[in-house]
């Protein structure tokens, strides 16, 4: 402990001589100021190497707080026993420092060193106590310049050996402003009121707020900051600094104990220092220096005795008056917490060391596998592996991760995959569970229902006059009925290719975006079952590379598998179209796709999204999904008597197929055939057909007659064909959808997916020679970064370890 020499009754006991003890008493003296100080030291090991490291313990610290020109570092310096103009570049204004000071009676000169940055060693001894403040300044300039802020959390620690100073530690902090420097930002009082209040936040941390002493105490500006941080003062020394300043308001006593007792204003358990400090800043010896401080203790007190009608309260304010006084608490009061926190920090730094030889030895054990090729096609197959089985499971429908935060609905999953309408398809599209978010399997057959609303809203294109002649007049040679019957196929054969060529390939895209989106979920998965197996050993995480390539070897599969069923379905296409495929002459051809409406909606898509009223019109969500068994309409308005007027119009067919030959049915009246679904319910839509055959110039004769009709009946060849040509692409829609494409689809996507996955992942990452394989895992200079990174590790064991041997020595003494 420091001792300074004063010739006065007043001066705190540890200021003055010891008095004469026994020799046992000064044993236990002697061992009882050793034992503090192995156990300062120990923390002051402990703090460097966490600040060296950025370890977060729970070490007692004292950290100092105020407002700008409070006195803080006139305080600092006081405790260090030497000036080293502190308040010249402002110390603590833009960056914490950290002062351990270490009392060592050998150093009758002050010994300082700065921890280096980012490092737990001390730099060399300043020899001039002046350097400390160039120190301080570049290197809160250099940092602030590399970060380019204003100010910074991250302290700068300098250790302080010194004969005069106490085994003490304090971090300093920028003072409250309430306005930025000029060429400051505007944020800076802001930033550096948010970076005390962390800095003071922790609860094992002493706060030491100074505030002047002509600051009333219900004006205070920074006392409701410390309020937030400690609300009942139990853990912050106040202390009123530059106390001289009040000195000659006081005339009567109880205006002096008034003051001193803080009028209620703290609470009866909180109990302020008032301390004030030499005011000379000349350049002095440290002797004298340290001289002037006892004086003014000595002064205050005496003024206070004989300055003040009836004095004060000594017996009550004594003790927290002067300096001397403030000094021995807090070196007491830190002593006391180091004592009380020493268990708890001895189990947390086992702990820390266990966890950071854990560390150690994954680390070890991976750069072991950089050379262990046989180690790393291992665990990487088993990690493919178990990604393979949660895709399985996810098609399957497994349920979790949680379909609420994983899952699309179909605006986003069109949205996403850059596919936001079905081509050909004016009408809007919405599935049943359209608005429920949903993956894998569920997501899948969702697509599956949304293609055939799709493929069923599509009807047979309208077909120019010149066309059909072209057509029909080549053919006729083949007889009128083979020629009329040639000419339909063929436009129905064209239209087909041409509508639901690029609807085939749209539900192929789709289908694969929502087996794509599966790799991110199966991660999860795999994730939280590795976390709840506590699954450590073979941990791919940090092979950045693998796991690129795994993705890319996944997307390239679900690629493939696009593409394959693309062609699938393209032949089933270019079958159902064909000029040899009999789809087109089925004379008995009976609709089979309403078995498709129905079983579709008795089995999987049952509507389960919330309608929001009991009165919605499930008609209307019909539009786009094929009708039901007696859901084939008449136009509105035709009776039964027009479609037996219709009927009666088939009747003889001429030999030969001229302009001028009339059709078989009646004009205007035509039933409504197959396959055109989107007249089922209240919103029909006009069939592109309709302007076709229904219009007058079909049956009027206009200048002479039209094409394909003479007048003479009501209607023609063209408007028959027409007919025919939509109910031929009807059965080619309705084979392609319900008989061919749906079950290729499947087959085609899920069941790849489901069986051979792991095999294709497989094939496409391990089928590879070792040095091509080994890419994946040591990119160029990684082992130079494990290296790093191992030794790092080490360095941190090594000086945990240390730490919690010091401590268990530290522990046996007390």
């Amino acid at each position: 402990m420091s001792s300074f020499t004063v010739a006065d009754s007043d001066t705190p006991p540890s200021l003055t001589s010891t008095p004469s003890k026994t020799p046992s008493s000064k044993a236990r003296s002697r061992r009882s100021q050793a034992e503090s100080k192995s156990r300062f030291e120990a923390y002051n090991r402990l703090q460097a190497a966490a600040v060296a490291f950025s370890e977060t313990m729970p070490i007692p610290e004292i950290v100092a707080v105020g407002g700008q020109s409070d006195g803080k570092s006139s305080l600092l310096e006081a405790l260090l026993g030497f000036r080293f103009n502190v308040r010249e570049v402002e110390m603590g204004t833009r960056r914490p420092l950290i002062l351990q000071m270490v009392h060592d009676a050998s150093a009758l000169e002050p010994r300082c060193r700065f921890q280096e940055e980012d490092s737990e060693e001390y730099g060399s001894p300043l020899v001039l106590a002046s350097a400390i403040a160039d120190v301080i300044k570049s290197r809160t300039d250099a940092l602030l310049k590399k970060t380019k802020a204003a100010v910074s959390s991250k302290p700068i620690v300098m250790r302080a050996e010194y004969a005069h100073c106490p085994n003490l530690t304090i971090i300093d902090t920028p003072g409250f402003v309430l306005k930025a420097k000029k060429g400051e930002p505007e944020n800076t009082p802001d930033e550096i009121l948010s970076m005390v209040k962390s800095l003071a936040s922790p609860p094992h941390r002493i706060l030491l707020f100074l505030q002047q002493s002509s600051v009333e105490w219900c004006s205070s500006l920074w006392l409701d900051a410390i309020r937030e941080i400690d609300p009942t003062y139990r853990r912050t020394v106040i202390v009123v600094s530059k106390f001289d300043n009040r000195l000659k308001e006081f005339s009567d006593r109880w205006e002096v104990d008034r003051y001193l007792s803080a009028s209620g204003y703290l609470g009866d358990s909180t109990h302020p220092f008032f301390v004030a400090l030499p005011k000379d800043r000349g350049s002095v010896s440290n002797d004298e220096f340290r001289r002037q401080i006892s004086q003014v203790d000595s002064e205050v007190v005496r003024h206070l005795r004989e300055g003040v009608k009836g004095g004060f309260d000594e017996e009550k304010f004594k003790s927290y008056i002067g300096f001397g006084r403030l000094r021995d608490y807090l070196e007491s009061e830190l002593q006391k917490k180091y004592k009380e926190a020493a268990p708890a920090t001895l189990a947390l730094l086992e702990q820390r060391c266990s966890e950071v030889t854990s560390e150690l030895a994954r680390m070890d054990s991976k750069i072991q596998a950089t050379s262990d090729v046989s180690h790393l096609r291992k665990f990487a197959m088993m990690h493919v592996a178990s990604i393979s089985n949660h895709v399985g499971a996810l098609i399957d429908g497994a349920a979790d991760p949680s379909p609420e935060q994983w899952g699309k609905t179909t605006v986003e999953e069109r949205s996403q995959s850059g596919i936001g309408v079905w081509p050909g398809v004016v009408a809007s599209v919405n599935p049943p569970n359209a608005t429920l978010r949903l993956y894998g399997g569920a997501a899948f057959e969702r697509v599956m229902h949304e293609f055939r609303c799709a493929a069923y809203s599509i009807e047979c294109p309208s077909v120019s006059r010149e066309k059909v002649a072209n057509i029909l007049l080549a053919h006729a040679g083949r007889g009128v009925g083979r020629a009329r019957t040639e000419a339909a196929a063929e436009i129905a054969r064209a239209a087909a290719k041409s509508w639901l060529a690029p609807l085939l390939d749209t539900a192929c895209d789709r289908l694969a975006f929502v087996l794509g989106s599966l790799f991110d979920l199966a991660l999860e998965r795999n994730r939280i079952q590795d976390l709840e197996c506590e699954i450590k050993g073979g941990n791919m995480d940090g092979y950045i590379g693998f796991h690129a390539a795994l993705r890319c070897a996944y997307n390239r599969f679900i690629g493939n598998l696009a593409k394959h069923c693309k062609q699938l379905v393209r032949h089933h296409l270019d079958s159902a179209t064909s000029p040899y495929s009999q789809v087109c002459y089925f004379n008995d051809y009976a609709p089979s796709y309403n078995k498709f409406s129905q079983a579709s909606a008795s089995s999987f898509f049952l509507e389960l999204s919330d309608t929001g009223s009991a009165s919605h019109d499930t008609r209307r969500d019909q539009e786009n999904i094929p009708p039901e068994n007696n859901a084939q309409e008449t136009t509105p308005g035709k009776s039964a008597e027009t479609r037996d007027a219709f009927r009666e119009g088939h009747i003889t067919i001429p030999e030969t197929p001229s302009p001028d030959q009339p059709g078989d049915a009646a004009c205007g009246v035509v039933k409504k055939e197959l396959g055109i679904c989107n007249d089922v319910g209240p919103r029909k839509r006009a069939s592109r057909m309709g302007g076709n055959y229904k219009n007058s110039d079909y049956v009027a004769l206009q200048n002479g007659g039209v094409l394909f009709g003479n007048g003479e009946r009501s209607s023609s060849a063209y408007s028959d064909i027409c007919i025919s040509a939509a109910q031929h692409f009807a059965r080619i829609r309705e084979v392609l959808v319900e008989r061919g494409v749906t079950s290729t689809l499947n087959s085609g996507f899920l069941t790849p997916c489901r069986d051979r996955i792991f095999v294709a992942l497989g094939l496409d990452l391990f089928a590879v020679n070792d040095e091509k394989f080994m890419d994946m895992f040591v990119a160029p200079g990684a082992i130079d970064v494990l290296q790093s990174e191992r030794e790092s590790l080490m360095k941190r064991q090594k000086m945990l370890q240390s730490c919690l041997n010091e401590f268990k020595s530290v522990a046996q003494a007390l």
